[in-house]
């Protein structure tokens, strides 16, 4: 059987702040060593050809952090973008936002969503950064829309099934993940994809966020591909 790329992968970029403290640094460091792998793992899903990669970098959880930790993690996306955007239009890559951003920090909404108009009509890997993301609130959410368009009669509650669901989430325009890894060892999914999820793989690494590497997410793709050889066997063997 001949191995397959799984097209969307989705990664809980836990550990940051850990990874600092452990090291004597302030969890801000960490956060910024974790920016640094965040770009290598990028770069290293495009040599893949993986086509979607989602990456959970802020959750509504987030904002009870310590104030400076929070003021630091919005600063991020300013920065990330102002070095990065040329680089990605060059290499066809197209940005792509889930989650709140009109609750954003101005600077940090302003950056993320020039970032995104820039990069609409590029065709290669589409980077999904989850951002003020809560999958709880956003199934929430499309649950209140899709009540209001009934009652607007915009919407035939009777023609309701998942796929029309599914364009109301913040991933309308999204495949769903087939592989969804976390690191820094825990084992929960923490309120991320949990309707695009329900299908996918899902791959727990122990190691810190910014301790993770290329080889790391090719055996984690490559373990995909494995299972899936062996859940075929079982068919035909």
């Amino acid at each position: 059987m001949t191995s397959t790329i799984p097209k969307h992968v989705a990664i809980i970029m836990d550990g940051n702040g850990r990874w600092g403290k452990r090291r004597g640094l302030t969890r801000s460091e960490g956060h910024y060593a974790g920016s640094q792998t965040m770009e290598k793992i990028i770069d290293a899903s495009a040599e893949l050809g993986i086509e979607i990669l989602t990456l959970y970098a802020f959750s509504t959880e987030n904002w009870g952090r310590p104030k400076d930790e929070v003021n630091y993690l919005m600063s991020l996306p300013i920065k990330f973008f102002k070095q990065k955007l040329p680089e990605f239009m060059k290499r066809n890559i197209k940005i792509y936002i889930s989650g709140d951003i009109e609750n954003l920090p101005k600077g940090t909404r302003d950056a993320v969503t020039k970032a995104m108009e820039e990069t609409k009509d590029n065709t290669g890997l589409i980077v999904n950064f989850a951002l003020n993301y809560s999958s709880r609130r956003e199934i929430l959410q499309a649950i209140c829309h899709v009540i209001r368009e009934a009652e607007e009669k915009q919407l035939d509650i009777d023609c309701l099934d998942e796929a029309v669901f599914e364009q109301y989430l913040y991933t309308k325009n999204l495949p769903d993940p087939d592989l969804v890894i976390r690191t820094g060892g825990e084992k929960r999914v923490s309120n991320f994809l949990l309707w695009q999820s329900s299908m996918a793989e899902l791959c727990f690494v122990d190691v810190l966020f910014p301790d993770f590497t290329k080889e790391m997410l090719k055996k984690a793709v490559f373990d995909v591909n494995s299972q899936e050889e062996m859940k075929l066997n079982e068919y035909v063997g």
